[in-house]
């Protein structure tokens, strides 16, 4: 996997944004943000360039500092032993990783055109400035992950901190090398340990269904195609649109793959609603409910055919789908057959003591 998965989800003006493929790579938690704002707020597909990558300043200091403890103990009951990715991945990822295999040469040119020296480039710029996360450094944030890669039956990729003031998380992936995930500081100060362990979860969504490898392949074919003349912008584009609307379908995967780890659907949503309008001295009055009922209103008022219009002209150039969306697809596939069949072969797990 040669990319990236990243978190944040601030609001979208479809107007502002003119939607390019990036210098960079990433697997995020949420969508590409506006023109005026470095990264959005959520796990999604976006670039972090060398503007938005190189944290020259640090947030204001808090006027009082405190330090988080997690009280480690399982988030879940069970662990997939036998879990392959398709025994979650959507329908919609499904049918939309089978057009992109029909690309012809989408491999061949996408190794082609993407180095040695690029991927050191990318492995540099998101290790240089972090911190790595072991058992002897900020061991509880280490524990979750390997839970969380457990539960996903998968190895569990190094995990760095970085700090930063926007909430964020992504996956970088290069050949030959471990992947990692790296996880902003503000991001940890937003979400609960639950919370957080289904973002390191749906970073290792990625990891286990393997988009990195389409993702980066195809955003640098699109690169290429761009800085052809003529024809090459069009290629470029419509390689651009198909592509996004894979992304979007890869990441309602990622969330289940959350799901799967956190085993209580409003731990997945409580992530989602955060990272659209969540805050530190906020996050104790949110309530999931009323998120979810917010998702059920956007749905009826889109369902008519102006709305439906609508509804597809703003999410057309996103990298994610909306987070009202996320959340009631992830409520539905919580109360699915699948997902119900899926805990019952599941082998139960020994819990953990504090720490």
């Amino acid at each position: 996997m040669h990319a990236v998965c990243a978190l944040r989800i601030p609001r979208e003006h479809i107007s502002d944004v003119t939607v390019r493929p990036p210098p960079l790579l990433f697997l995020r938690l949420f969508p590409a943000s506006m023109a005026a704002v470095p990264l959005s707020s959520a796990l999604f597909f976006g670039s972090i360039n060398a503007k938005n990558s190189r944290f020259s300043s640090f947030p204001s200091p808090l006027k009082k500092s405190r330090r988080i403890r997690f009280s480690i103990c399982r988030a879940a009951s069970v662990v997939f032993r036998d879990l392959d990715a398709d025994d979650f991945r959507h329908p919609l990822d499904k049918q939309n990783t089978l057009i992109l295999r029909a690309i012809p040469g989408l491999n061949e040119i996408g190794k082609a055109l993407l180095g040695t020296i690029t991927e050191q480039i990318m492995l540099l710029e998101n290790i240089g400035t972090s911190v790595l996360v072991s058992k002897n450094q900020l061991s509880d944030l280490h524990q979750l992950m390997l839970e969380a890669a457990e539960i996903l039956n998968l190895d569990a990729p190094d995990l760095y901190i970085r700090q930063s003031p926007i909430p964020n998380a992504y996956t970088l992936a290069v050949s030959g090398k471990k992947p990692f995930v790296v996880v902003h500081t503000s991001l940890v100060e937003l979400l609960t340990r639950k919370e957080l362990q289904a973002v390191l979860a749906h970073e290792l969504g990625h990891l286990k269904c393997d988009h990195g490898v389409w993702l980066t392949f195809a955003n640098i074919l699109t690169l290429g195609a761009y800085s052809v003349p003529g024809l090459g912008g069009l290629i470029a584009q419509g390689l651009e649109e198909q592509l996004l609307r894979w992304v979007r379908a890869a990441e309602l995967t990622c969330d289940r793959a959350a799901l799967l780890v956190a085993q209580d659907p409003k731990v997945v949503i409580s992530v989602l609603m955060k990272l659209a309008g969540g805050c530190p001295s906020l996050a104790d009055q949110l309530n999931v409910d009323a998120f979810l009922e917010q998702a059920r209103s956007y749905e009826k008022a889109s369902s008519s055919p102006v709305g439906w219009y609508i509804r597809n002209a703003q999410t057309r150039q996103l990298s994610h789908p909306l987070p009202v969306l996320r959340a009631r697809e992830i409520d539905e596939w919580s109360r699915s057959e699948d997902y119900r069949s899926l805990l019952s072969h599941a082998t139960p797990m020994n819990s953990v003591g504090k720490v």
